[in-house]
C-alpha cells in the first residue's frame, strides 16, 4: 500500500472529548503505511464572507493547508442539538469558500461519539449532507456511530469495546482502499 497521510479533525473542542478519544485510538489501530497529522478547531473563526474577501484568517489558512497536503480526512463528530457542531460547520464552510476547494475529491471518513446510545448519528448524516455538497467522497461504510461513549473509553481515553475497535480497523482499511482507488482514478 502507497503511504497515506491522513489528517484528522475533532469536532469537539473539550479537552475530554470521546470524539478526540476515538481519532486517538484510530491512529493507534491505523494499518501500516498510514500516518497522521490532526487538526485544531480552536481560534477559527465564524465563517464570514467579509473576512474571506480581505483576509483569510491565520487559522483558517492552517487549516486549508493542513486539507491540502492529506491524502485523506478523518473527522468525528458529537451531536449538538441533532446535527454537527458550529465549529465543524464554520471550518466546512470556509474550506469551501477557499480557492481550489481543499475538500473537493478528497477521500473522508467519518465516526462520531455521543453519550447518548445513539452514537451521534443524526449528527453524522448532517456532516455526510455538507460533505457531499462540496463533492468530498466520503466512505459509505462501516459507519462508527460509538454511543454511550462514557462507557466505552476508560479514565485514560483508551476505547475498551471489541466491536468499536474492529469497526475502526476495517474502518481505516477501508478508507486506505478508498484513497488509493481515487488515487488511481486522477
Amino acid at each position: 500500500m502507497k503511504a497515506i497521510k491522513v489528517l484528522t479533525i475533532s469536532g469537539s473542542l473539550r479537552k475530554a472529548s470521546f470524539n478526540s478519544m476515538a481519532l486517538r485510538t484510530a491512529e493507534a489501530l491505523a494499518p501500516e503505511g498510514m500516518s497522521f497529522t490532526h487538526a485544531d478547531l480552536h481560534g477559527l473563526p465564524h465563517y464570514d464572507q467579509d473576512l474571506r474577501d480581505t483576509e483569510i484568517p491565520a487559522a483558517v489558512q492552517t487549516l486549508d493547508a493542513q486539507v491540502r497536503a492529506a491524502d485523506a480526512v478523518l473527522i468525528a463528530t458529537p451531536e449538538y442539538n441533532y446535527s454537527i457542531p458550529g465549529v465543524l460547520k464554520d471550518a466546512i464552510d470556509w474550506l469551501s469558500r477557499m480557492p481550489d476547494q481543499p475538500l473537493n475529491g478528497k477521500p473522508v471518513a467519518i465516526m462520531s461519539a455521543s453519550m447518548g446510545v445513539m452514537g451521534g448519528v443524526r449528527a453524522q448524516y448532517h456532516l455526510r449532507q455538507s460533505l457531499i455538497f462540496i463533492n468530498a467522497h466520503v466512505l459509505n461504510r462501516p459507519e462508527i456511530m460509538i454511543g454511550s461513549a462514557h462507557e466505552r473509553f476508560d479514565a485514560d481515553g483508551k476505547l475498551t469495546d471489541a466491536m468499536t475497535e474492529k469497526l475502526m480497523r476495517e474502518q481505516l482499511v477501508a478508507l486506505a482502499e478508498w484513497t488509493n482507488r481515487l488515487r488511481a482514478d486522477r
